[in-house]
């Protein structure tokens, strides 16, 4: 039997403990979400909806096939920085026309949807996640452009959506940019770029230059409507595809173009479209991860609550047992999984790592990793036995596997173990984490005492006193600091994953990145770098 048992007792104490750590960190993630929902502001909003406009998550709405999901991708980005949480824009993906689309919308009530480097960070990201899973890309517009005031930060690296639109383009990809107001300066070739254009009356500007710098620039006199005008545009410059009455007029349109896209996806169906469910409850997710990682927990409790009929056909079950390796469906989609059991990675869960990788290149399968790592194995012993060499096949064998890989921090995701178990650096093509997940180059306690080592060796070569009460100050300095620098909020605000999300939604979030990645071919690769055996 391949499927799976559970040991987990909800009523345990300990359970309820860790259910309840949990769930305090949701309520926490959600009033930095409400940030990001609340945009600009009440002032802004009311201001935006008294122009008669919809907001960008209305847009979204209106433009999505009625009760479709809409998986929603960088929802913190920005976060401890300087500016609003969201980066003034919405990106995800959802279903128009029957078709999985990748879709961006301008929040113009921050700062009038001007991009500053986090909107672009998290645009290009975007972009990068349609490009790789084939999905048309569709572009609600309303931006001044570039923030002013973060030019130089945002100018230089600014061209990369220009080229992306124009790269999605040549790779067969359409794009659709929908024109609800302002679109300026740079912004203006993101319709200019785009294989489909509409445009709102009265209500889509583009233009290179507004009014006033024509003026200063030229001496000539224009007004915002015969300069760059969605009737201009439509029945003199070309520029516009489709003048739309309004804002749900050209909604429609959109549904309308992307209807006649006659879109197909490249990769297989689902095996069996009607999945059976897990045989144990997701909410039972909520009280897996202990407080302290160093604890580690048995992946194949999330398995049994995530794939199809709890069933998990385990790949060498007896062999590098801190690495739980198998085969699985999520969804009627078939997935190679690799969840770390016991946290460390030694030489054998390496060597089972990087046989399994090529099996599922082999067999054109995605590959699922589950992480809670605290790295590769150190010490006399382990050096001698090749863990370097162990490790970097790992790494190797993840580094030019080219079926789509899916990574969930649920736990540690530390040192090189993150990037052998498929961090950001390897590009997978979905990235999210738990809310319990912490990713750094070491745990914080570990950081911590190695400097405070270093600089007591460095005291007694040097033949000074080491200032013990000095040193722990620092010590506890930098605890604290790498700990605010590893939680998933600050990784998320940096676009280190696409998005936090709650430990219940995980079979939900794999189920719809594994529809999303079916858009484009699935393929292996039949051939790695040499393995230092």
């Amino acid at each position: 039997m391949t499927v799976l048992g559970t040991r987990l007792d909800p009523r345990a104490e300990e359970y309820r403990g860790r259910r309840a750590a949990m769930l305090a960190d949701l309520d926490a993630l959600a009033a930095e979400h409400a940030k990001a929902l609340a945009g600009g502001g009440e002032k802004y909003v009311t201001r935006h909806r008294s122009r008669g406009k919809l907001l960008a998550r209305e847009r979204i709405e209106l433009l999505l096939d009625p009760d479709a999901p809409f998986l929603e991708l960088s929802p913190l980005a920005a976060w401890g920085t300087e500016y609003p949480v969201g980066a003034a824009l919405v990106t995800g993906i959802g279903v128009v026309e029957g078709t999985e689309c990748l879709i961006t919308a301008s929040d113009p009530t921050v700062r009038g949807g001007a991009s500053n480097a986090w909107t672009l960070k998290k645009a290009l990201r975007a972009n990068e996640i349609a490009l790789a899973n084939r999905l048309p890309v569709i572009n609600l517009v309303e931006s001044g452009g570039a923030d002013l005031q973060a030019q130089k930060e945002v100018f230089i690296p600014g061209g990369a959506l220009f080229r992306d639109l124009t790269r999605l383009s040549a790779a067969g990809i359409p794009t659709i940019a929908v024109v609800f107001g302002n679109s300026t300066a740079g912004g203006a070739y993101i319709p200019g770029m785009s294989d489909h254009v509409v445009m709102v009356s009265d209500r889509a500007k583009v233009f290179l230059a507004g009014p006033p710098l024509v003026k200063v620039a030229t001496g000539e006199d224009a007004d915002d409507e015969s300069l760059g005008g969605a009737a201009m545009h439509a029945r003199t410059s070309g520029l516009a595809d489709y003048f739309a009455l309004d804002e749900p007029d050209a909604l429609r349109t959109a549904r309308r173009i992307v209807r006649r896209l006659n879109w197909t996806k490249l990769g297989p169906a689902p095996a069996t479209p009607d999945a059976a469910a897990p045989r144990f409850e997701e909410d039972e997710l909520l009280g897996l991860v202990p407080g302290d990682l160093k604890t580690p927990f048995d992946p194949r409790e999330v398995l049994a609550r995530v794939v199809d009929d709890s069933d998990f056909d385990e790949f060498k079950a007896e062999y590098g047992p801190s690495l739980a390796t198998g085969w699985a469906r999520v969804h009627g989609y078939p997935v190679g999984v690799l969840a770390n059991a016991r946290g460390v990675l030694f030489s054998a869960e390496s060597q089972k790592a990087a046989q399994f990788i090529q099996l599922a290149n082999q067999r054109d399968v995605p590959l699922v990793f589950l992480h809670n790592t605290t790295g590769y194995m150190v010490g006399r012993d382990y050096e001698q036995g090749g863990i370097i060499k162990h490790g970097a096949m790992m790494i190797n064998a993840v580094s030019n596997s080219k079926v789509p890989h899916i990574s969930i921090l649920m736990g540690a995701s530390y040192g090189a173990g993150h990037y052998g178990m498929c961090g950001r650096a390897f590009e997978p093509r979905f990235l999210f984490s738990w809310p319990s997940a912490r990713a750094a180059v070491m745990g914080p306690k570990q950081l911590a005492g190695v400097l405070t080592l270093v600089s007591r060796q460095s005291a007694a070569a040097a033949g000074r006193p080491f200032d013990e009460e000095g040193a722990e100050a620092i010590r506890a300095m930098v605890e604290q600091q790498v700990e605010a620098e590893s939680v998933p909020a600050f990784l998320s605000g940096r676009l280190y994953d696409d998005g936090v999300i709650d430990p219940r939604d995980t079979r939900t979030v794999l189920g719809l990145c594994l529809s999303a990645v079916h858009g484009a071919e699935v393929r292996g690769s039949r051939g790695y770098g040499v393995y230092r055996m």
